[in-house]
């Protein structure tokens, strides 16, 4: 016969955070936040509610932010989030690249690092749980990937936190990073003035920077009356071949003109094209984004847009800093530039 005997109830999970109790009054961290804060945005009957059950379980507002300020660690964390591509891993050269340069500057302002790379969709609450762990004494975020939401809740109630990735109008989080759109337009210039007519966007459309990329692209492409198309393209290295091998057999006789989102996978498809037999830039050209080292020792060299990763760095640390030290900084969105070399 069956086992009918009551399992014994689950004790309630403890209210350790913002988002355990947005959990509780069915709201969103950010909800929380504004009315523990009495941010007028909320409305009373919202407040009250949110401040009656905070009572209940014991929750005073930024305890955890206030925890961090007393004790400091000397380590700042450095959380990678991969929500939009769980397969694309830290040594992927950008990523790498960046680390060293964040790396470098932290150490010269007396602090060490702590990485992590995050899964989201295994760990919903990996910012709150990061921040709130008592080892770091700030964060950077490096990409918005697909958590853009969750970053936006986080920080309205926790300062010491800076992003590397794609400003818009509006956000709440303080962000460095490109003009990802101008940098996708400077891209389809090039290529339009370079005499293509027929323009391919290769890479993943969905994380928010390059999105602003391709729709800086979209945008140039509409003015001259060019057709551009998007060729959806991963970033991890198990996937990035086999799918650029399968664009360029489908596509390679309709278009002349590639952007492609980085420069890894503008090596990549490099060397897939000189595999086929694709003359670059004769019979397409190519211009890339990021200008790390691999793009001036491909073969042909790549023409890319130059986002400047050092300055880049250096804003990152220097705003986290001031936002310790209680500043409520603005973003900084650095200009790219275009670095003409071979492939278009």
């Amino acid at each position: 016969m069956p086992d009918c005997t009551p399992s014994p109830e689950q004790p309630p999970r403890p209210v350790r955070t913002i988002t355990d109790l947005a959990r509780i009054a069915g709201v969103s961290a950010g909800t929380v936040s504004r009315a523990l804060s009495g941010n007028s945005l909320v409305n009373t009957k919202t407040r009250k509610r949110i401040e009656a059950i905070a009572r209940e379980h014991g929750f005073h507002p930024n305890q955890m932010a206030s925890r961090l300020r007393r004790q400091k660690t000397g380590v700042i964390g450095v959380a990678i989030p991969l929500g939009h591509d769980v397969r694309q891993q830290i040594s992927d050269t950008f990523f790498m690249t960046l680390l060293g340069y964040l790396a470098d500057e932290l150490t010269q302002k007396g602090y060490d690092l702590m990485l992590r790379r995050v899964v989201p969709s295994a760990d919903e609450d990996w910012l709150e749980r990061f921040i709130g762990s008592g080892m770091i004494d700030g964060v950077v975020v490096i990409g918005q990937s697909d958590q853009f939401e969750r970053i936006e809740d986080v920080a309205d109630g926790y300062l010491p936190m800076v992003v590397w990735g794609n400003h818009q109008e509006g956000q709440r989080h303080c962000v460095v990073g490109t003009d990802n759109r101008l940098g996708g337009k400077l891209a389809a210039e090039r290529l339009i003035a370079a005499g293509s007519r027929n323009l391919a966007f290769l890479g993943d459309p969905d994380p928010i920077e390059f999105a602003a990329r391709y729709a800086g692209a979209v945008e140039i492409a509409g003015k001259h009356g060019v057709p551009i198309r998007c060729l959806r393209t991963h970033l991890s290295p198990d996937q990035v071949s086999a799918e650029i091998a399968a664009h360029l057999a489908t596509i390679a006789d309709e278009i002349d003109g590639l952007f492609v989102a980085t420069d890894a996978i503008a090596a990549a498809c490099l060397q897939e094209m000189r595999k086929r037999g694709i003359a670059v830039p004769e019979k397409i050209r190519v211009v890339s984004y990021d200008d790390l080292p691999i793009a001036s020792q491909t073969v042909p060299m790549l023409t890319t847009i130059r986002q400047d990763i050092a300055a880049g760095a250096k804003g990152l640390v220097e705003l986290l800093l001031r936002r310790l030290a209680g500043e409520d900084t603005e973003s900084l969105v650095l200009p790219p530039h275009l670095v003409v070399r071979q492939t278009a």
